[in-house]
């Protein structure tokens, strides 16, 4: 294999001597992705802060002094541009109300049934009338649900009021006390968005990374001619098969390894700038020399497994083009297989799904991600791919010692 080193070397130098090549694997991926999302971070802050300052379009009808007195208390003018209707003023401008929240012109329209008050009084006994408050928001907009979700705390205010008024003293209805006590893992929780999301952009950026550079390093050689004159070199067959596969697989793990601390640092930039709207799922993810370790050898198994399946596919084809066509079902299969995890219920997930090649990657990700990836299923997700990935690689290496692959394809 003396004559795989040389093979390497070639391949690397190629990518590096090329300041162009570099910049585009290595730098600008890392730039455009704290840039991105950071953007997102602002962005959500922005849209949030510009929700919450909104002054709402509310139209009140029917309302008796107790709401109003309500209302006043609670500062909800503060929120809220009120415009108090009788029930002759609602019946004349009803259908250009309701088009206002409609068109987002407006953003709640609230109507209390006549003499509600006087109604809730006259309340003594089981099947008496009860008054009805009807809302109408449209829940499409964002400044209407937020209108919305204020009123509600406006009248939920009154109800108490109303209640007072009717029992006098609340504490009888207070039957017991109920106490909540947060029982979780912290670092389950901090990260949830990044666990959920690292495995699937890992898993995807990955095999985008080996196959920007395993299509030209073989598909692209043997369109050019280039590789038909390797193969009549003194070098193996089998080295070349080594050192094309090998400097593939260094150019993809420096490329993911990229994508991997680039997407940490750019969750954890989006988690900061959008400050208190970031309470959980974008914690500061801090891995231990273990869990460092671990994450990079399953990227390594799985960069492996990509450069033998890309390897195969652009032996197999007679130009990028073809090489490309071949490769784009496989792009969707390993998306699928990173967003699978995704949607994770909750449940125990068996042991034998993690040597599941990609898909048994990803989930080990997500458990890194969490602090709950145990021995086993860590064992299963490597094993399971490496298996694959050396199955292909013998694959890929009778490819190659086939003259009818490599020079009529």
């Amino acid at each position: 294999m003396k004559g795989a080193g040389i093979i390497i070397r070639k391949e690397l130098k190629r990518v590096f001597g090329d300041k162009r090549l570099v910049f585009s694997l290595f730098i600008l991926p890392a730039i455009l992705m704290i840039g991105i999302y950071s953007l997102m971070g602002n962005l959500i802050k922005s849209m949030e802060s510009d929700i919450t300052e909104h002054v709402s379009e509310v139209y009140i009808v029917n309302a008796d002094q107790g709401f109003k007195k309500t209302a006043d208390q609670m500062d909800y003018a503060m929120t809220a541009n009120i415009t108090y209707l009788t029930d002759a003023e609602y019946a004349s401008q009803k259908a250009g109300l309701e088009d206002k929240v409609l068109n987002g012109n407006a953003e709640l329209i609230v109507v209390f049934d006549k003499d509600f008050e006087n109604t809730v009084a006259a309340y003594t006994k089981a099947g008496d009338a009860t008054p009805t408050v009807n809302v109408f928001f449209n829940d499409s907009e964002n400044y209407s649900s937020q209108a919305y979700s204020v009123f509600s705390g406006v009248l939920s205010s009154y109800r108490t009021n109303l209640l007072a008024q009717r029992l006098g003293d609340l504490d009888q209805l207070n039957v017991f006390t109920q106490n909540d006590q947060r029982i979780v893992k912290e670092e389950k929780a901090n990260n949830r968005f990044i666990s959920m999301m690292l495995p699937y952009l890992i898993t995807m950026l990955l095999f985008a990374g080996a196959m920007s550079v395993g299509v030209d390093a073989i598909a692209g050689e043997k369109e050019r001619g280039t590789l038909a004159s390797m193969l009549l070199t003194p070098v193996s067959r089998d080295a070349i098969v080594v050192g094309k596969l090998v400097s593939m697989a260094i150019l993809s793990s420096l490329s993911a390894i990229v994508y991997a601390v680039s997407m940490i640092v750019a969750m954890s930039v989006m988690g900061s700038t959008m400050g208190e709207l970031a309470e959980n799922g974008f914690g500061n993810v801090s891995f231990g020399p273990t869990q460092c370790l671990m994450l990079l050898a399953i990227m390594l198994v799985m960069v492996y497994l990509y450069v033998a399946i890309i390897g195969l596919l652009a032996v197999l084809a007679k130009d990028t083009k073809t090489a490309s066509t071949y490769i784009s079902p496989v792009y969707i299969v390993v998306i699928i297989a990173g967003m699978l995890t995704m949607f994770n219920s909750g449940k125990s997930i068996p042991t034998v799904r993690y040597g599941i090649p990609i898909y048994g990657n990803a989930l080990a990700i997500a458990d890194l991600c969490s602090n709950e990836l145990t021995s086993v299923n860590f064992l299963a997700s490597i094993g399971g791919t490496l298996l694959l990935a050396i199955i292909i690689t013998v694959a890929v290496g009778r490819a190659f010692n086939s003259e009818k692959i490599m020079f009529n394809a």
